[in-house]
C-alpha cells in the first residue's frame, strides 16, 4: 500500500508530535500561574471598584489561564 498524497500546499508529511520536556512544561505552567494571579488581581480590583462586567471577564480569564497551565503540565 502507498501513502496518500500530502494535502495541497504541504510538501512533506507532518512530523510526529513529541512531548515537551518536563522543565519546559513546569516553566510554562509557572508563567500561566503568574498571569492567572494578575487576572485575579484585576478581577478583584474591578469588583471592588464597582465594575462587575470587567470583574467577570477578568475572572474568566483567570480560570482559563489556570486551565491551560494545568493542561500544559498534564498533557505536555
Amino acid at each position: 500500500m502507498t501513502e496518500p498524497p500530502p494535502p495541497p500546499g504541504q510538501t512533506e508529511p507532518a512530523a510526529p508530535r513529541e512531548p515537551r520536556p518536563v522543565v519546559e512544561r513546569i516553566g510554562l505552567a509557572a508563567i500561566a500561574l503568574l498571569l492567572a494571579i494578575l487576572f485575579g488581581g484585576v478581577a478583584a480590583a474591578a469588583w471592588v471598584g464597582g465594575e462587575p462586567f470587567l470583574a467577570v471577564m477578568a475572572g474568566v480569564g483567570c480560570l482559563m489561564t489556570v486551565w491551560v497551565g494545568v493542561l500544559t503540565l498534564v498533557r505536555g
